[in-house]
């Protein structure tokens, strides 16, 4: 076996057909820092590159009271970045971990 093998093995969940559950917290802080990096990523595409044919205003859609661009506006779109990855894993997870219960059996 090899090492990916092995360790792959010694993380898969025990018993037969049994199925790992996913953490809230893990999930939660994944996506927030997913999210708020591409945001940030986002906000610098339009201040190095305003005359890109991306529309950054669609920001607004995603994200109530953003504006481009103020300071204030800037902080308030990181917060709901975060918050939104919070509120999938608060969502998606616990569906997950009980659609997966209820398919084991």
């Amino acid at each position: 076996m090899t090492q990916i093998q092995s360790t792959f093995a010694a993380r898969a969940p025990s018993g037969e057909g049994g199925m790992s559950s996913l953490s809230i917290k893990r999930l939660g802080l994944s996506l927030s820092t997913f999210f708020a990096i591409s945001y940030v990523i986002c906000i610098l595409g339009y201040l190095l590159m305003p005359d890109f044919p991306v529309k950054h205003e669609a920001l607004s859609l995603f994200l109530p009271g953003f504006k481009l661009l103020s300071w204030q506006s800037y902080f308030l779109g990181l917060i709901e970045s975060f918050a939104w990855g919070w509120y999938i894993a608060a969502v998606f997870a616990p569906l997950y971990n009980f659609f997966g219960r209820r398919g084991a059996h």
